[in-house]
């Protein structure tokens, strides 16, 4: 009686484990879901991050002309009266060249 007794304890304690390593909720999802938090967390601490800059970039619109004059000349390209604007362009290097390898030959002296 007492050897039925101990395989009865047996078999509920491997299927005990097998639902806690292998089943619904079980410690593999558990694994899946830290991941996933952790993956979120750093998503989250980016984006603020990023809220933040933009908060401080409204803020110096909205209080400084300095910001705006510059916003202005580097996205706009505007110049105040009596300025000069020089562009420089520079030659484009040979091996990052888009153009393919006859054009490019075509076109050197």
């Amino acid at each position: 009686m007492l050897r039925w007794i101990a395989l009865v304890l047996i078999l509920i304690l491997i299927g005990l484990q097998l639902k806690l390593w292998s089943g619904n909720g079980g410690m593999r999802e558990v694994d899946a879901l830290r991941v996933s938090v952790k993956k979120q967390t750093d998503d989250n601490a980016k984006l603020q991050q990023r809220n933040q800059a933009v908060g401080a970039d409204v803020l110096d619109l909205k209080h400084g002309d300095q910001a705006v004059e510059a916003r202005a000349r580097t996205e706009l390209g505007l110049i105040k009266p009596g300025e000069t604007f020089y562009q420089v362009v520079e030659q484009p290097a040979r091996a990052g060249s888009t153009l393919p390898p006859s054009a490019a030959s075509a076109g050197s002296p």
